[in-house]
């Protein structure tokens, strides 16, 4: 799978979630939806990173946006992590770098306490 590009349609993918279920780009065609990278669940700046968007969940609900939040750590993690922090959206299992690839997110050498991976992706 080739990396998006700037106005170019995001190719389809799919990867586990938390709640039991499996994300589908495809199935939020015509929605808006937020789409974060971050490095590893229960680390200082990621847990920041999703309390920030927990906390203005109702301003994204009212425009109508979901927010999905992308790691390589397992479902498991994720659950624990998501009922630790009371997060209202789903988190990610990238474990095989699928999506991380594809907005080419893995820049180890590019992190510093003020920009993890963050990415945000409005899709569709």
């Amino acid at each position: 799978m080739t990396q998006v590009q700037l106005d170019q349609a995001v190719p389809d993918f799919e990867l586990p979630s938390t709640n039991d279920t499996i994300f589908k780009l495809s199935a939020h065609k015509g929605k808006n939806i937020i789409i974060y990278f971050y490095p590893k669940d229960n680390t200082p700046g990621c847990t920041l990173e999703g309390q920030n968007f927990r906390d203005h969940i109702s301003e994204f609900e009212a425009k109508d946006t979901l927010i999905f939040g992308i790691s390589r750590d397992s479902v498991r993690v994720h659950e624990n992590f998501k009922a630790k922090q009371s997060f209202p959206f789903e988190l990610l299992s990238d474990s095989e770098e699928l999506a991380c690839k594809l907005f080419d997110v893995l820049h180890l050498k590019k992190i510093t306490a003020a920009n993890t991976w963050e990415l945000c992706a409005v899709l569709f």
